[in-house]
């Protein structure tokens, strides 16, 4: 099989579906998974979605950009005032995924968290968690705009000619969003029918699972 780029939309703390994704993809040492973001925070068991992730990481190149919701979940383990303002944006899930104390979050998933990176590129990609200004370089993109700027499906394309993989913008329908020159991979996995997508970018297959693990997919992007 030839090797991949695989990009793995907004996970949000549920780790049946990303199992099975995984399960569904076997990445290789060939391959590149980027995850966008946004791993934590309303879903069962972030604590498990990261060391799925910390697991892929020995298995294939793994890239993980960090979303608005990491950003959040970082300043609360800094600060109280933050803490008690992440706990009604899904952080409470996140803390009882723990056992009910962020001092049991292990310090090699701290490191995780904040490992993540504002982007990544390739020759015809360029993966963020939000969105990017088109008029901009990525090393010139504002914060907001990488980890919080919503997508209307009316951006124009980016002046390098690269489509834009992102997610953050959730998708209720269960279908990602594309225009020209985007796709957003956000298919809100926390709605009560959502799903989470897998791209393979190299293919242009989308990957889905569903609450219970149920594979969808291949099928054309």
């Amino acid at each position: 099989m030839p090797e991949r780029t695989i990009a793995i939309g907004d996970i949000h703390g549920y780790d049946v579906p990303l199992e099975a994704l995984l399960a569904r993809l076997s990445p290789t040492a060939d391959d590149t998974v980027v995850i966008l973001g946004d791993v934590v925070d309303r879903g069962p068991n972030t604590r498990r979605c990261i060391e799925l992730l910390l697991q892929l990481r020995e298995q294939c190149r793994l890239v993980f950009i960090m979303g608005n919701h990491e950003e959040m979940m970082l300043s609360a383990g800094n600060d109280p005032r933050v803490a008690e303002s992440w706990l009604g944006f899904g952080g409470r899930d996140v803390v009882e995924s723990y056992d009910g104390d962020l001092d049991n979050v292990p310090a090699e998933h701290w490191d995780f968290l904040r490992s993540g990176r504002e982007h990544f590129e390739t020759d015809s990609d360029i993966f963020v968690h939000a969105a990017v200004l088109s008029d901009l370089p990525l090393d010139q993109q504002p914060t907001d705009a990488l980890r919080w700027m919503k997508t209307t499906g009316r951006e124009p394309e980016h002046s390098s000619g690269k489509r834009v993989i992102c997610g953050h913008t959730a998708q209720r329908s269960g279908i990602p969003r594309t225009w020209p020159g985007w796709v957003c991979i956000d298919t809100c996995v926390y709605c009560d029918s959502g799903r989470l997508t897998a791209l393979d970018c190299t293919q242009n297959l989308l990957y889905q699972a569903d609450h219970d693990g149920n594979p969808y997919g291949p099928a054309d992007l």
